[in-house]
């Protein structure tokens, strides 16, 4: 009997935990994460010049998201019609830990080739979230 007992509050808890593992974050959340991970906080001048330059390779950030990611963009390749990125004209963007992760690192390698350090996508966000 205390076994059942067990595995059934252990069962309880694993799905009352599901929704904060699964649950959103903000961009601000991002923006605190990256920064601690790179010991400084983000700029967001650097994050506008980051975002608007090229970095050796063919495109820039704003090849695909236009030089102010307050609108729609379009993917420079596929044509595909990308949401607006910045936060205040998008609420969803920026707000999911594995979506952030994982276009920061392919979207990273498109434009410089190389992932990008974590003051690198600080400084971005910290650009993209004063965008209103």
């Amino acid at each position: 009997m205390r076994t059942r007992q067990f595995l059934l509050l252990a069962g309880l808890g694993c799905v009352l935990a599901f929704p904060v593992l699964a649950a959103n974050t903000s961009a601000l959340a991002q923006l605190e994460r990256f920064s601690a991970e790179a010991g400084r906080a983000g700029q967001a001048d650097a994050g506008r010049q980051f975002f608007l330059k090229k970095h050796g390779q063919p495109w820039a950030c704003a090849s695909c998201h236009g030089e102010l990611p307050t609108g729609n963009g379009r993917h420079a390749s596929t044509g595909k019609v990308l949401e607006p990125l910045a936060p205040a004209f998008n609420p969803q963007s920026l707000s999911d830990v594995a979506r952030v992760d994982k276009w920061f690192r392919r979207n990273c390698k498109d434009v410089l080739g190389r992932e990008c350090s974590a003051g690198e996508k600080a400084d971005v966000l910290a650009w993209l979230i004063g965008l209103k």
